[in-house]
């Protein structure tokens, strides 16, 4: 299989019309029941196995969950027309000391679908004046609108998603996942 990108390397389109943030916003609205139907039934000792130097199948869950405020607030900034969007950490602290491997996976993914149900809400009632208003987006060093930052959260959460995916097939073996490779 390819590998992904690290997330850093990876570049995005801006200028997304606004037309595309109805169908962005349903990849959006979409996420909080792919992560729970992906891991339904997975055993804890799965969920909570780190990976080589990278987080836990829960800890990728957490981090979503976690980046939630980053999204709205970021919405707020388009919506109030400031120049530059709220920078993230980009050491993800939050992650890192937030312990997610041991809080209950329900509890997360309940969490995490209220964050989410938040921002889409959001997103929906944005005002239709201010979709063609970008702000720079301070890592990138490029502006986005309202319809490029829904695609970089979307593009963000696939990102985890795909890493949950080579998680659990790491987890499965080789004998139970016969395509797979690593290295």
């Amino acid at each position: 299989m390819v590998n992904r990108l690290p997330w850093f390397e990876r570049e995005f389109p801006t200028g997304l019309p606004a037309h595309l943030l109805p169908v962005i916003v349903e990849r959006l609205r979409g996420t909080p029941a792919r992560l729970a139907d992906r891991l339904a039934g997975e055993p804890h000792e799965v969920l909570t196995r780190c990976g080589e130097g990278s987080w836990s199948i829960q800890e990728n869950v957490g981090h979503l969950l976690d980046l939630e405020p980053l999204w709205r607030h970021r919405v707020a900034d388009l919506a109030q027309r400031r120049g530059e969007l709220a920078a993230a950490d980009l050491t993800n602290r939050r992650t890192h000391e937030a312990n997610h491997d041991a809080v209950p996976l329900q509890t997360l993914l309940t969490a995490f679908r209220t964050a989410r149900g938040a921002l889409v809400r959001e997103l929906e009632t944005f005002p239709d004046e201010g979709m063609s208003f970008a702000a720079m987006h301070p890592r990138l060093e490029a502006a986005m609108n309202v319809t490029d930052l829904a695609y970089f959260v979307a593009e963000h959460d696939d990102y985890h998603l795909a890493r949950v995916s080579e998680l659990l097939g790491q987890a499965s073996g080789p004998e139970e996942n016969p395509g797979r490779t690593d290295g």
